[in-house]
């Protein structure tokens, strides 16, 4: 099922697609929360809701599918951080672009998920305008995906973790990479570089984990319509049973949190060494997941 967050007159509402892409009211539910915590029973309700299409909605316009509980991004694809530190020379942090494979990766990626936790409040959905922080010269977009959580629990197992998963989207996690750039340098964050209003965009839809083959998933980005970037969910280098067995490990996760793939290769500016401007338009799409679309806008006075 593809479910959505919807707004008539100011009101966030539930529903789910049809085959035809039109929106059907899920109207028991009050919020995506209220639909993930109510776990099979739930999802069964409404696809009954679903079928039966009491409600159809004219024109609404889609919300982020979620307002995450808690937000984590992982770091998975070695191509993106391999790319994206033999760049540094664009920043000043390095006197010429080095070939990416002399790249120096710690062992600690390899062996275990890393992760930083995300502004849950920043967070938008597809056809929103996100404004370009002030003074920010290197603006970007990041294409992953996303996945959330239907169940939670601690020390969940590998051979466990995909019964856990509700669902995934996809994710443009937009960066002030000038910001960033100053800020990692001190060894803590991203903080700003990260943190501003609209930077997680989540859509356009959540599709449920029974119609995703999450390990085999294209992934496609384009800038004004011209293709800056393609890759596979595949090539993460931990997948998200391992992502979920790590992050829960000593820790109790719940029903509704959302964790990110991390970037695909080549799938950022930054890796490419092209940035974004005010009126560019950015489209990710992921087979299976739709296109999440938004606008960059010039920075807010």
């Amino acid at each position: 099922m593809k479910l959505v967050t919807y707004e008539t007159n100011g009101t966030a509402h539930v529903g789910a697609l049809d085959e035809n892409g039109a929106v059907v009211a899920l109207s028991e539910f009050a919020t995506m929360q209220d639909l993930i915590e109510g776990g099979p029973a739930a999802l069964e309700r409404a696809g009954r809701a679903l079928a039966q299409r009491a409600q159809v909605i004219e024109a609404p316009g889609l919300l982020a599918p979620l307002r995450p509980i808690q937000m984590r991004d992982a770091l998975t694809f070695e191509t993106h951080l391999r790319q994206a530190r033999a760049n540094r020379h664009l920043f000043g942090l390095a006197s010429e672009r080095v070939d990416p494979a002399t790249v120096f990766i710690p062992d600690v990626w390899y062996e275990q998920p890393v992760y930083y936790k995300q502004n849950r409040f920043s967070v938008a959905g597809t056809g929103t305008d996100v404004a370009i922080p002030k003074g920010e010269t290197r603006f970007d977009f990041e294409l992953e995906l996303g996945m959330v959580l239907g169940r939670g629990g601690r020390d969940i197992s590998r051979a466990d973790a995909f019964d856990h998963v509700f669902g995934y989207c996809i994710f443009n996690d937009f960066s002030a990479r000038d910001l960033q750039m100053r800020e990692v340098a001190v060894g803590l964050g991203p903080a700003k570089g990260k943190d501003f209003d609209g930077g997680n965009v989540l859509g356009p839809w959540l599709v449920t984990a029974d119609e995703v083959d999450v390990g085999n998933l294209t992934m496609i980005a384009r800038i004004n319509g011209e293709e800056w970037a393609r890759g596979n969910s595949g090539q993460m280098h931990h997948g998200f049973d391992a992502i979920i067995e790590h992050i829960s490990r000593d820790e109790t996760l719940y029903a509704g949190e959302f964790f990110g793939s991390g970037t695909v290769g080549g799938g950022c500016g930054l890796e490419l060494g092209r940035f974004l401007s005010a009126g560019d338009t950015v489209e990710l799409e992921i087979s299976g997941l739709g296109i999440l679309r938004n606008r960059v806008a010039a920075s807010r006075q």
